[in-house]
């Protein structure tokens, strides 16, 4: 099963978020074994915040682009250790070939580090550090390695110390203890009187008895002694091996990898980890633990799935979608759209809006439209299409307006329009560059590169209120995208006229079929779209 996101184009406008949701919607319908999330690569204007918040629905969630992050190749398994487990645990992990290099330590549910076969190796090889290696011993993990049981748990839970076999004479024996310095050690002997005897009055920290067969004939006073007896089931040499992997795996935690955070870029954390010199690195998201990566998770590169609506061409969509994977094309715009590896289903249309083409594939595929998104496919052809008043629209989206209507129960379209359109934000009020750039696409075309923004008012009325504020920052916005024209669309959606405000381009504006008024500022009324309308008339202009 995988994850594939539906975007709109940069900058989106309502019909580009209804899309997404409903698409979503839809495909997650027609197609179970995947997940399909909708998704935006932009704020949300306005107007389209208020639509979404009269009807109840949360909009699609914001991405900052589609790049592989390492999220998508963090593993996580049910092959954990806790800090108090025996190292024999950890080794067990090794035994199979499909295990991962590296195993997660945790303490309860909290993340505390990672484990290779290298700290398993480091532990093994201390013992020819010519020296009699010290270990850290926790009592209760002597009966999950060795096969016996306690004949006393004495006082003591943990304690370090070397380990002494008793198979010694006895007077050699209490040589070789009396010359231990430091900490007294852990003693595996057979049923020797003499010997535990000794371990006893040193108070030794534990006794390991091996060769018992019905119960230890030894006479010594068990009352006197502090210490852990635990009697083994296994002969002496195989007690010793054990014995060792008794040891908690805290203990191989020697330092600690640099984290990843979820979001980190694939590229990046690939090479950190290259850089590094562990097996594997824990993945946070915050301050939670999500997983881990080991080397093997880089050798291939995932690409994220992507659907894309109401644009075609990779200049409009999501950041990072040269490294997506698109899989769909859902749109009505004219297509300039990438090369792609595989067949790709594109469903492209001349309508007014993408939410139409959307409840067209609803139909086609014979899947039930709920009355909530019937409303939101409303929202955008109404928006797309300026309340079925814009040139683009198309018989189909008036068609589609009538059934949506109906499944939506929505009695007046007009009203419902209206209700919208006046929840868009103030101009004089709002920031002008959020305002420009809100719903603004670049184009490039005879050379020549410019951008047009266009915003829905219900008054051109108080234009001049703040013109020079708005062609103050749309000067920036042409520096800013390096751009040679940039233009905003101010369309009042009650009246059907627009006002045209643009940056100096003089040998172009003499051109235009509008009539001035003031600089910068050029009428056009019936003017509704951009798409329609007013990009060919650039486009007339740029060939002349």
């Amino acid at each position: 099963m995988a994850e594939i996101y539906v975007s709109g184009h940069r900058n989106p406008d309502m019909d580009s978020i209804c899309a997404a949701y409903c698409y979503a919607y839809l495909k997650n319908k027609l197609d179970p074994t995947n997940t399909y999330l909708p998704v935006r690569c932009g704020n949300l204007n306005d107007a389209t915040k208020a639509q979404f918040e009269r009807l109840g629905i949360s909009p699609p969630p914001f991405i900052k682009d589609v790049r592989t992050k390492v999220m998508s190749v963090t593993r996580t398994t049910q092959d954990v250790v806790q800090t108090v487990d025996p190292v024999y645990k950890l080794v067990s992990f090794y035994g199979s070939s499909n295990r991962s290099s590296v195993v997660p330590v945790m303490e309860g549910q909290r993340y505390r580090g990672l484990l290779s076969v290298d700290e398993v190796s480091s532990f093994i090889l201390k013992e020819n550090s010519g020296k009699r290696p010290v270990y850290h011993f926790v009592a209760e993990n002597f009966p999950k390695v060795l096969k016996g049981s306690f004949l006393q748990k004495g006082s003591r839970t943990t304690f370090d110390a070397p380990i002494m076999v008793g198979a010694m004479r006895y007077v050699i024996f209490c040589k070789h203890m009396d010359a231990l310095e430091g900490s007294p050690p852990i003693l595996v002997v057979g049923d020797r009187e003499d010997h535990i005897r000794k371990a006893i009055e040193l108070q030794i920290p534990a006794i390991i008895l091996t060769g018992i067969e019905d119960q230890v004939s030894a006479k010594v006073d068990w009352e006197s002694y502090e210490g852990v007896v635990f009697v083994s089931q296994h002969d002496t040499a195989e007690t010793l091996r054990l014995l060792r992997l008794c040891v908690p795996v805290v203990q191989l935690m020697l330092q600690d990898p640099p984290i990843l955070q979820s979001d980190c870029l694939f590229d990046e954390a690939r090479d950190i980890l290259a850089d590094s010199e562990f097996r594997g690195l824990p993945v946070f998201t915050g301050n939670q633990y999500t997983g881990f990566v080991t080397r093997r998770c880089f050798l291939e590169k995932p690409k994220t799935k992507l659907i894309m609506v109401d644009h075609n061409e990779s200049e409009q969509g999501v950041p990072g979608i040269d490294e997506a994977e698109v899989v769909e094309i859902i749109d009505h715009h004219r297509l300039g759209a990438a090369k792609t590896r595989n067949p790709i289903f594109i469903c492209c249309e001349p309508l007014g809006s993408t939410c139409t083409i959307i409840y067209k594939l609803f139909v086609r595929n014979q899947v039930e439209v709920p009355a909530h998104l019937a409303k939101v496919l409303l929202s955008g052809i109404i928006s797309d299409t300026i309340m079925l008043k814009s040139p683009t629209t198309t018989f189909e989206d008036y068609t589609a307006v009538q059934d949506l209507l109906q499944l939506g129960n929505v009695a007046d379209m007009r009203k419902f329009g209206e209700t919208m359109f006046q929840s868009g934000a103030s101009l004089a009020k709002e920031d002008p560059r959020k305002m420009l750039e809100a719903d603004f696409k670049q184009y490039k075309e005879l050379g020549v590169t410019f951008g047009i923004g266009q915003c829905e008012v219900t008054t051109l009325t108080d234009v001049d209120d703040y013109k020079t504020a708005y062609l103050t920052e749309l000067e920036k916005v042409r520096q800013t995208h390096a751009l040679d024209w940039a233009m905003f669309l101010i369309t009042d959606v009650v009246r059907e006229n627009s006002v045209l405000l643009m940056t100096s381009m003089p040998l172009f504006e003499r051109k235009l079929a509008y009539e001035k008024d003031g600089d910068g500022k050029f009428w056009l009324p019936g003017v509704l779209s951009r798409k329609k309308q007013l990009l060919p008339e650039i486009l007339r202009v740029l060939e002349e």
